[in-house]
């Protein structure tokens, strides 16, 4: 857990864009904010499209956190499913060392850029018996047929089923197949129904449950997880865009099932993907640029912290090495001018990247307000000392990012 100091003030009613109504509107927490963000999988992480994600979510609890309200923040580790056995085999590897190095790393990677953790971190194989149940439980409403010995969705029995996405049938069965579904298996009702639980494959891990020998799908297990740890109607359902179809739309459809009611999250909030040599981040093309490399060449984590925030979150953009060396000499700029007893407005600053923060989530522009007033020049007294500390403080516990200087601080971008 990093440091988060008490600043003076409150931040406004945070406001963010709602991909179900496609439209920017308030959230409306009570006492408690309750989000849960979809984790990683853990078999090649955390690169800098990982990080750009959950850093997002990151300054969502922040704000929150700085508006007054408590948080509970959830995140799963998808830690059985297809990419996992296939990087395990790959390597020569059992895949449960592989999930728990690759989960460890990932850990490593969030404290390393003060992100603050979940309250509860879960992974698919601990869920195990609550998604049993939940499958049981959609078995008796009808929901749930048999396709051999797998376990099918029939998402005909969601009423709003597209209320997510907005995406049409075409748009869906396209990145259904894109994205690990099968919409052309024999015997399923529908070409988009989702597999709920798999029997087990030759070689591969399964459990004895009574829905046979085998282990559960994608889709449910966030699911289970969330409805086991915040009830539904939750605040925030967050992730990458690539997971508004099918992920969180099929989270949508089985929930409403399960429970009959709506909606399963009041907010569904996506981070747009990140780009290098021209293409998303991926494995599959090869041009990944991880998070631990960059921090072993001796990257300051808060120069990083800054370079990946500094866009707009709901944007895709391009990561370039030149990012660094420019968030490396505007950190320098925001260290020298909280250290300086030369520098007054802090106040007047930190209302305004306030209100920029809780539009959208602006941080670029709260980034901005942070540029001026580490250029302006004010009394050389103790009053200026005093803006310095402030604006420490509001960074440090708003934006994640720590002004103080350090004797041993790394060079920016030794790759």
């Amino acid at each position: 857990m990093p440091d988060i100091p008490d600043v003076a003030g409150s931040a406004p009613s945070l406001r963010l864009f709602d991909t179900a109504t496609a439209m920017v509107r308030p959230t409306a927490p009570g006492d408690t904010a309750r989000m849960y963000v979809c984790g990683i999988t853990p078999y090649d992480a955390t690169h800098l499209g990982h990080a750009f994600t959950y850093l997002v979510f990151d300054v969502i609890q922040r704000v929150w956190r700085d508006a007054g309200h408590h948080v509970h923040y959830v995140q799963n580790v998808t830690d059985i499913d297809d990419p996992l056995l296939e990087r395990a085999v790959a390597l020569g590897e059992d895949w449960q060392e592989v999930a728990r190095r690759e989960t460890e790393l990932f850990r490593s990677d969030m404290s390393a850029l003060r992100v603050i953790p979940p309250d509860d971190y879960i992974g698919a194989v601990e869920s195990i018996p609550s998604i049993v149940e939940i499958i049981q439980d959609l078995q008796r409403t009808g929901a749930v047929y048999a396709v051999g010995e797998d376990w099918y969705f029939d998402i005909e029995q969601s009423a709003r089923f597209g209320q997510v996405s907005g995406c049409d049938t075409a748009e869906m069965l396209s990145l259904f197949a894109e994205r690990g579904g099968d919409p052309d298996r024999e015997g399923k009702r529908h070409p988009l129904d989702p597999l709920m639980w798999m029997a087990q494959r030759p070689d591969e891990p399964a459990w004895d449950t009574t829905l046979g020998h085998g282990r559960p799908g994608w889709h449910i297990e966030c699911v289970a997880i969330a409805l086991g740890t915040l009830g539904m109607g939750f605040d925030l359902q967050g992730g990458g865009r690539d997971l508004v179809f099918p992920h969180h739309e099929m989270g949508a459809a089985h929930a409403e099932c399960l429970t009959h009611s709506w909606p399963y999250a009041r907010h569904y909030v996506h981070a747009g993907m990140v780009g290098y040599d021209g293409h998303k981040m991926s494995k599959s093309r090869g041009n990944l640029v991880f998070v631990s490399a960059l921090l072993r060449s001796g990257v300051d984590p808060d120069v990083l912290r800054v370079a990946l925030l500094d866009n707009r979150y709901r944007h895709d953009w391009e990561w370039h090495d030149a990012r660094l060396d420019l968030a490396h000499h505007r950190l320098s700029d925001w260290r020298v001018a909280a250290t300086c007893q030369a520098t007054s407005g802090a106040e007047e600053a930190i209302e305004t990247m306030r209100q920029f923060l809780a539009d959208d989530l602006d941080v670029p522009r709260a980034f901005s307000v942070l540029d001026s007033w580490a250029h302006q020049r004010g009394r050389a007294d103790g009053e200026g000392k005093r803006d310095g500390a402030i604006m420490t403080a509001f960074c440090e516990s708003v934006l994640g990012i720590d002004l103080r200087t350090h004797s041993d601080e790394p060079q920016a971008s030794r790759r």
